[in-house]
């Protein structure tokens, strides 16, 4: 079976419930889930184990899209547990997978998509 598709963003301030149904959550808006390569066990520095090499021979940025979380969407939310305070997190929906045009906007690696124009994909309607 296999996943839908998602075409659009969810309007931040929007109330969903979890796929599973056990708590609701507030979108607080889009965001791109990053992997921090400090967090790398050392002596380990880079994503592709190649050797061993202290941290101060680091090669590339600190901070990579998290290959886990790509081609899904993520979002900075707020929890809406009953008889708790809201919590913020972050929660990527893995029940769905990026469609083409919404993927190259979220992950893109051209310097255009680096523009102040390109704060928001082409298509805004919310994901049904």
């Amino acid at each position: 079976m296999s996943r839908p598709v998602v075409d659009a963003l969810l309007e931040s301030g929007s109330v969903h419930t979890s796929p599973g149904g056990q708590y609701s959550f507030r979108v607080i808006g889009p965001c791109c889930r990053l992997f921090d390569r400090e967090e790398l066990p050392w002596p380990c520095c880079r994503i592709a184990w190649r050797s061993k090499e202290p941290s101060w021979r680091r090669v590339g940025r600190r901070f990579v899209p998290d290959l886990a979380a790509r081609r899904c969407p993520s979002y900075a939310v707020e929890l809406l547990q009953p008889g708790s305070r809201p919590t913020s997190t972050v929660l990527t929906l893995f029940s769905g997978v990026f469609s083409r045009d919404l993927q190259e906007w979220w992950y893109s690696r051209h310097p255009r998509s680096l523009g102040p124009e390109n704060t928001l994909p082409k298509q805004t309607a919310p994901m049904s």
